[in-house]
């Protein structure tokens, strides 16, 4: 019977379409006893049915695959005012192709009303569905129950492992994934991976099984999935179907109370909670024009990121390359990991052309530095200077460039925002971001809305400035909401245009900021090279300043001079336990004094970037620094290890 009403969903009337959906009127018939509307939707068949009352907030269930199997929980649904939901992906195995189809059906429903967060049912294959894009959208996600569900691709089609699988499936599959069957073996994100993210969303599972499946075997899928969403925190619950027939080769069994499933879907899609639109705290000002055409016309991008820690670490940027991969599959992508912790705008500014720029021409740029221009005491001026150092170099190295500024969160714009001030490093970002038409996504003001709305709280759920596994997922969202509208409706015949350069806001910003050569410096006394410096003393430091040469000086009185061109010049230090006091005279002007021991030092040799003049003429200068004899009381030595010279024009 399931094979003849599959056959039937199939032979449906298709409607062809360049994309979206014709409208809801192309056939209305009964689907037990409820109305059912189908309509063409990326030119497949997709269909709504309607309950005789609509809840409010309008639930809604979307089915996977086999929608006719097992239909008697969606009824009692329907009869509670749910909806019931469909498009045709069959045979595409919950691949990258079929996210976007996904991806685009859920917007399409949520923009006629329906709710954000959805009930997902899959049957057998249609596990791959419902994880795969449970696992890419966890926060649209309100619950999922799962029949019998397909959790590793290994084990069926593939039958890897104690299941006889099925061979032309599995070619089908290979087929879907642009896979090698080698790279299918290896690949790490099956339903049973990576499940942090959702079971960080709070999103509960249930799955009904039959305890002797020799199709879908239980210790190849469900069992797995299971116990690794439980060891992520996640709530999962299985139900062992035993009674009544146990048909094809167990895979197909009696659902004993579908009452009980409605009732774990009805309790946990609703009552529908309000969830704010991202796009409120988006600014979209030049748009993702240039980035699209380059890679849907010349197919190859490259995309960088930089930022701080909060970029550095693994989550939301992680989230956005596989958006990017996959929304744009042809397209042969380079990323760029230039996050680095505790750096903010002035020290991207000087690291830019060496970390970005030398990789080749960037199309898309994605910029964070909120937190760390705060956490490092930058003051105003040095925050618009290290902002628009980067992007006014950004646009120069390359006019098409698009460029997207995120304000990432902490307690301090926290409290900022729920006190109507807005925080003056996101002033001054978004100073920047307007002279340039740059993109921004403020993360600060969504997550505080989002706090103050009731969706989550920042103690138990997003915890900290470096996000928790649920806090990235906000982040992903939000970003990748701002990419999804940016990238729609773009005319097949758009050409890109170079983005203006404006006037510099600042003429001393550092927007030809660069690192210099430690070994230009000419050594007068006590001062050495350490061609791979490493801390000695038992204290560790950023691995991405290790292992590289430094100017060392641990003496009272050691002394060195360094010529440079330009307007600015500091120094790129590790500061730690022993961090001194320098002494400094450009052009032979009286000494001034530096204390390079941070707040931080005492458990860390930090990179910490010190600017020591940046209104100079821009000529030729000379730099004299020597080690004073004072230091901070808390330290324990005079040291000054210089990593890079930090030289602007």
């Amino acid at each position: 019977m399931k094979r003849i009403c599959i056959a039937f969903i199939l032979l449906l009337p298709l409607f062809s379409m360049a994309f979206g959906f014709e409208n809801l009127e192309d056939k209305i018939d009964k689907w037990h006893g409820f109305e059912r509307t189908h309509f063409t939707f990326n030119g497949r068949n997709a269909w709504v049915v309607k309950p005789m009352k609509p809840l409010e907030g309008k639930p809604w269930v979307w089915r996977a695959h086999f929608p006719e199997w097992h239909t008697d929980a969606d009824s009692i649904l329907l009869s509670r005012g749910f909806h019931i939901a469909y498009v045709n992906t069959n045979d595409m195995f919950g691949a990258p192709a079929a996210m976007q189809v996904w991806n685009a059906f859920h917007a399409y429903m949520v923009s006629k009303g329906f709710a954000e967060r959805v009930a997902l049912e899959g049957v057998s294959r249609g596990g791959l569905y419902v994880y795969n894009w449970a696992k890419r959208n966890p926060l649209k996600v309100a619950c999922i129950y799962a029949e019998a569900p397909v959790c590793d691709f290994k084990s069926w089609p593939g039958g890897k492992g104690v299941g006889k699988g099925s061979p032309s499936d599995w070619q089908v599959l290979l087929k879907q994934y642009g896979f090698t069957e080698e790279q299918a073996l290896a690949y790490k994100d099956n339903p049973i991976d990576n499940l942090d993210g959702l079971a960080a969303a709070g999103v509960p599972v249930l799955h009904a099984i039959g305890l002797n499946d020799k199709i879908v075997p239980n210790a190849e899928n469900s069992f797995p999935l299971i116990n690794n969403y439980i060891k992520a925190g996640g709530t999962a619950t299985v139900m062992p179907m035993t009674r009544g027939p146990q048909n094809l080769e167990g895979h197909h069994f009696q659902i004993e109370s579908p009452s009980a499933i409605a009732d774990f879907i009805s309790s946990n899609a609703y009552p529908v909670k309000p969830i704010l639109d991202p796009a409120q705290f988006h600014v979209t000002r030049t748009g993702l024009t240039n980035s699209f055409i380059q890679f849907t016309k010349e197919k190859t991008g490259r995309v960088a990121f930089m930022g701080g820690s909060i970029t550095e670490n693994p989550g939301w940027r992680n989230k956005v390359t596989q958006y990017l991969t996959e929304r744009f599959p042809n397209t042969k992508f380079e990323f760029i990991d230039a996050g680095i912790s505790s750096t903010g705008s002035t020290p991207g500014a000087f690291r830019f052309a060496s970390e970005v720029l030398s990789k080749g021409r960037i199309d898309l740029f994605f910029e964070e530095a909120a937190v760390n221009d705060r956490t490092n005491g930058f003051n105003n001026t040095a925050q618009v200077r290290g902002m628009e150092g980067i992007v006014r170099h950004a646009r120069i190295s390359n006019p098409l460039m698009d460029i997207v500024i995120m304000h990432c969160v902490d307690p301090e714009k926290i409290a900022d925002y729920t006190a109507g001030k807005i925080p003056n490093e996101i002033i001054n970002h978004e100073l920047v971001a307007s002279q340039y038409n740059a993109n921004t996504v403020n993360w600060s003001k969504e997550v505080t809305a989002r706090i103050a709305a009731g969706e989550f709280s920042w103690k138990e759920d997003f915890r900290d400035l470096h996000p928790s596994k649920f806090g990235q997922e906000v982040y992903a969202r939000s970003l990748i909401g701002f990419l999804n509208k940016a990238y729609e409706n773009i005319a097949a015949d758009a050409a890109a245009i170079n983005h203006v350069l404006p006037k510099p806001i600042d003429p001393f910003s550092y927007a030809e900021g660069q690192y210099g050569d430690v070994k230009q410096a000419r050594i007068i006394s006590h001062w050495s090279i350490d061609e791979k410096w490493v801390p000695k003393d038992g204290v560790g430091g950023r691995k991405q300043f290790l292992n590289r040469p430094a100017l060392i000086a641990t003496e009272v009185g050691a002394e060195m001079e360094l010529d440079f061109s330009g307007k600015a010049i500091g120094i790129c230090i590790a500061s730690g336990p022993d961090a001194g006091v320098i002494e400094y005279s450009i052009d032979g002007k009286p000494f001034k004094k530096k204390d390079l021991y941070t707040q931080w030092s005492g458990s860390i040799h930090l990179p910490w970037y010190i600017i020591l003049e940046d209104e100079l003429k821009n000529k030729q200068h000379r730099i004299r620094i020597r080690m004073s004899a004072d230091k901070n009381e808390k330290s324990k030595g005079n040291a000054c290890r210089i990593l890079y010279f930090l030289v602007n024009g």
